[in-house]
């Protein structure tokens, strides 16, 4: 039976200031809890039905804290409206900047994206394209909240995030080309995207912030041939991203 502690610890880590307060995140789902157990991101606890830890037995001999929950309970834990038979806490990786070399890579810098969904659909994007960094502002929506989480269906394990304000950054990366998306900028499909670059997608409602506009060294665009506004985040990342593949 679980502890009245132990549910006020993992409902604290469904907030941004309880993960951080803890170092802790939430992980839910089968497929996810799998391959975090399989990668160098370490697990604490473990909370999941009888019949989920019987099924797995073999790969839980390296978790100390592994706990049975009843189904009543699993949906008190659960940040689902359905939830999944397990969900794992796991301490939130420590990245250093400090120690990436941006040089021959490509790598997604975002400013302010802050619905949990785009965030965790361009992550999974990026692990698509082999992509291995993002760089978030300050002001992009938690990696480890669980809807972002849930929506990288598991590309957070192979996706390195970095927080760090942009100004900054790109000062002091000015030899790297920076790709702008937006929507006065050069056609896409007629544009060069070199294996080595920063691709900046901006704010949902708002593009690339005025500031930062002075670091785009390509500004690009993707050609409209119907009538829509404007495209979603993630689905412009998808599209860019593909271009750089393929070129």
């Amino acid at each position: 039976m679980l502890t009245k502690a132990t549910v006020k610890l993992l409902q604290s880590l469904k907030d941004k200031k309880g993960r951080q307060e803890q170092g802790l995140f939430l992980v839910e789902g089968t497929k996810t809890v799998l391959e975090l157990l399989a990668s160098k991101i370490e697990v604490k606890s473990l909370f999941a039905t009888q019949v989920w830890l019987t099924s797995h037995q073999q790969l839980l001999k390296s978790i100390d804290d592994c706990n049975t929950i009843t189904d009543k309970e699993l949906k008190q834990l659960s940040c689902l409206v359905t939830p999944q038979q397990v969900i794992a806490v796991a301490k939130i990786p420590q990245y250093q900047l400090s120690k990436i070399d941006f040089k021959n890579k490509f790598t997604i810098a975002l400013d302010t994206i802050q619905d949990p969904g785009n965030l965790g659909t361009i992550i999974r994007i990026a692990d698509w394209y082999g992509i291995e960094n993002i760089i978030c502002s300050p002001t992009c929506a938690d990696v480890f909240n669980p809807k972002v989480i849930q929506a990288t269906m598991g590309s957070f394990i192979r996706v390195n995030f970095f927080y760090h304000e942009l100004n900054s950054f790109f000062e002091a990366h000015k030899n790297i080309m920076v790709y702008g998306a937006l929507m006065n900028g050069e056609n896409l499909y007629q544009t060069k995207i070199s294996k080595e670059g920063f691709l900046l997608i901006g704010n949902e409602g708002s593009g690339i912030s005025d500031d930062l506009l002075k670091y785009v060294s390509k500004p690009i665009t993707i050609p409209k041939l119907g009538k829509a506004e404007s495209l979603n985040a993630g689905v412009a990342t998808a599209i860019i991203c593909d271009a750089w593949a393929r070129g």
